[in-house]
């Protein structure tokens, strides 16, 4: 608690004139819509909220109790300020507590006492009856600091495991003990020690009293969001539709009425605490450019800020999509990707030396041929918005117009002009095979040469391109002595071939690697 008192006491110093912005907010938001509440939601599963609080204080100390924050608020992340610097606010001191009420909370509350229990019983006449009886409870069965046990480590955990010893809980009901309740339990009028939400409890202190309002900001967890894009090909070819969803999910236990959200995508640095969908595709031109965006986006910092233009209340427990981007008219290709090699995973080798000495080494044959889908994200090719990280799912229409599932697969924050290519599945008209044809070392003049022979067979009815990428994985200083065809240095340990192969036709390439240490 005096670490949390602590770090308040040092932002309200600095804030307390309102001279600074709270550091979470990525802009100042319009006067007009300041009694709306403001998210701004990571793609790390957290977000920063900011309300209004409505206060009427006296000059000097104060007391006040906070009831409408989530239920995953960080509380040494709160900031209260008067967002016009009319009057200094200083928090001196804040208690957390987020305990609230329930029936084995009150039952812990009145360990030792005796409380009236509600009997329901059936008379003789089959009609229902309620009788009260008095019951002692020896034991609440509540495992208090529940949510600290994964906080404090093993030890902390064993020590409050045996202080509850058991969540059954023991009622004395005339003189004897039972291991349940004997009816529903009646409860006095609730002291001043029981809470019904997680409360935060502010001693203020003013320079000048009044009513206002001041801007609460702070850390919560139990949100997130993320993205979800819808690829359509057409029955032939590879010029595709694109459509993006935004989805976003509220868990705080919290419902944010009519919010101005924000999105932030990026690898934000976020400390974690210590622990023990699709949407179907909707068959539409690109928009009509007078027609508002839902989202527009910016860049923000090192990283990309989406905001929602329309102001949308998030339920709590509620999943809530929204579209963020559409496309039409998108290039892009299809590769066909051949990599032969099916190295053991069992081999766990740490030198190139013990790779280069086992002559059996990626000498196992991987049939199949990856299909990958590839194109720019770019305005000439119809896109050019930063597009957040997501699942990039491929649908292509059939000669009725259905729409088919052909793959899906995630993508990366992508920036503008960067080019897109996932692997969406393996080909089936089209094999590979890939064999060993010579393999010599000599230790002794510090040499190695290793020969392969790759076939690939395509059974379709056209033409395609297949790309043969080769590994040369026996060491760094290495040349092709011999090879069938041209080929393509892809990084110091990597060549490619690209191969056209007719309809069902077959292509052999070989070539032979000389290495040397």
């Amino acid at each position: 608690m005096h670490r949390t008192i602590l770090v308040l006491l040092v932002v309200c110093l600095t804030l307390g004139a309102g001279a600074a912005p709270a550091p979470q907010q990525a802009e100042e938001q319009p006067r007009n819509t300041a009694d709306q509440p403001a998210l701004t939601i990571y793609n790390a599963n957290f977000a920063v909220v900011r309300q209004n609080v409505p206060l009427d204080l006296k000059a000097g100390m104060n007391h006040v109790s906070f009831t409408d924050a989530t239920a995953h608020i960080e509380p040494d992340s709160v900031i209260l300020r008067d967002p016009q610097g009319r009057r200094a606010l200083q928090i001196l001191e804040q208690n957390y507590r987020n305990d609230p009420v329930t029936q084995e909370r009150l039952l812990a509350l009145f360990e030792g006492k005796t409380i009236d229990f509600q009997v329901q019983r059936t008379d003789a006449q089959g009609q229902l009856r309620y009788d009260v009886v008095q019951g002692k409870i020896i034991r609440s069965g509540y495992i208090p600091h529940y949510a600290a046990m994964s906080q404090y480590g093993q030890q902390y955990y064993q020590q409050q495991a045996a202080y509850a010893t058991s969540t059954t809980p023991i009622i004395e009901v005339n003189g004897k003990l039972q291991f349940s309740l004997p009816g529903l339990p009646l409860f006095p009028t609730l002291g001043d020690n029981t809470i019904l939400k997680p409360t935060l409890d502010w001693v203020l202190q003013t320079d000048k009293p009044g009513q206002g309002t001041a801007e609460l900001s702070y850390i919560t967890g139990g949100m997130s969001w993320h993205a979800d894009y819808n690829v359509v090909a057409p029955p032939k070819g590879d010029t595709i539709d694109l459509i993006g969803w935004i989805t976003m999910d509220n868990q705080t236990g919290k419902e944010f009425e009519n919010a101005r959200i924000k999105l932030m995508a990026g690898d934000v640095n976020k400390m974690q605490p210590g622990v023990g969908g699709g949407v179907a595709y909707a068959a539409k031109s690109m928009r009509d450019e007078a027609m508002q965006a839902a989202v527009s986006e910016k860049a923000f910092d090192e990283y990309h800020l989406y905001t929602l233009e329309r102001a949308t209340t998030l339920h709590d427990r509620e999943t809530k999509q929204v579209q963020f981007v559409a496309a039409t008219g998108v290039k892009s290709q299809r590769l066909y990707v051949y990599n032969g090699a099916a190295v053991d995973p069992n081999r766990n080798y740490y030198n190139y030396e013990q790779i280069r000495n086992d002559s059996n080494y990626g000498t196992q044959s991987n049939p199949k041929v990856w299909v990958m889908q590839e194109f720019k994200n770019s305005k000439s090719n119809n896109l050019g918005m930063p597009l957040p990280k997501g699942r990039l799912r491929f649908y292509r229409r059939d000669d009725n117009g259905q729409l088919e599932f052909t793959g899906e697969n995630e993508i990366d924050h992508t920036p503008t002009n960067e080019t897109i290519r996932v692997y969406t599945g393996n080909a089936f008209d089209i094999v590979g095979e890939r064999r060993r044809t010579n393999y010599h070392i000599d230790t002794s003049k510090d040499f190695l040469d290793e020969s392969f022979e790759i076939k690939v067979r395509n059974h379709k009815k056209e033409p395609v391109e297949v790309r043969i990428v080769e590994k040369l994985y026996r060491w760094v200083n290495w040349e092709l002595v011999q090879k069938s065809d041209a080929f393509r240095k892809l990084d110091s340990q990597t060549v490619e071939f690209r191969v056209q192969i007719p309809p069902d036709g077959e292509k052999v390439v070989t070539y032979t690697a000389h290495y040397s240490w």
